[in-house]
């Protein structure tokens, strides 16, 4: 069982607002150097490599090196699920006026969660395999009906749910309260899946430098074809 102390001290690294900046920024699985993550949170560089030494002291960032770079990113994906679900409380606590999630319209429409997809786009996804009972959503819990897995599986995305090794630490399949949608969206091997698979058909392509996910001509095709999805822009 986790010590009051260790649950403390966790707190007290995710609470201050320049490395919560830095983790957020971190959220969609991106590596980033210090210098890059100083100017995100608006702190000098040398401000930012105190604040990330301590979070990889912490095991809550990674940092590995490459040429004269060292790059940082969240260390697993326990770590981007504690973030988002603080992210949802912080969002749940704003004033009931006030409009939730990210203003630019490009990030409430689609962007990455981590590894999945999250916005209207990500939610559109999970209400449509809803409808067509491919998963089952209710409270903190989802599944992949057998429908389902063969389904998805004739889309070219096979989920093989008794996996071993490190990949059974991942849910098959969980859904995420939405940050602007305040509904779910899939997260879990089957929200990785979805990305990845959209990302390597160019359904859907990552804006440099940041979590907002572009959709193509051919992925508004495909997803309106293939999922009934109607919420892009004509």
């Amino acid at each position: 069982m986790i010590g009051t102390v260790s649950l403390a001290q966790v707190g007290a690294l995710v609470g201050d607002p320049t490395r919560a900046a830095m983790l957020q920024a971190l959220i969609d699985g991106r590596a980033l150097t210090a210098g890059e993550l100083a100017a995100l949170a608006r702190v000098t560089p040398q401000t930012a490599s105190g604040h990330l030494a301590q979070l990889a002291a912490s095991a809550l960032v990674a940092v590995s090196r490459q040429g004269r770079h060292r790059y940082h990113r969240l260390a697993t994906p326990q770590v981007a699920r504690m973030l988002e679900s603080l992210m949802q409380v912080a969002a749940a606590s704003a004033p009931p006026r006030a409009r939730t999630g990210p203003r630019d319209e490009q990030l409430r429409l689609a962007r990455t969660c981590y590894d999945h997809i999250a916005g209207r786009l990500g939610v559109a996804l999970a209400d449509a395999m809803m409808a067509r009972g491919w998963v089952e959503i209710e409270d903190d819990a989802a599944l992949v009906t057998s429908d389902g897995m063969d389904q998805l599986a004739a889309l070219g995305i096979a989920l093989d749910p008794s996996s071993t090794g490190k990949v059974r630490s991942v849910p098959l399949c969980r859904p995420c309260l939405d940050w602007s949608e305040r509904r779910s969206h899939l997260a879990g091997r089957l929200g990785a899946a979805l990305c990845t698979h959209g990302l390597e058909r160019s359904w859907i392509r990552k804006r440099a430098g940041s979590r907002a996910l572009e959709v193509t001509s051919a992925g508004r095709r495909a997803y309106r074809d293939l999922f009934c999805i109607e919420i892009f822009e004509t």
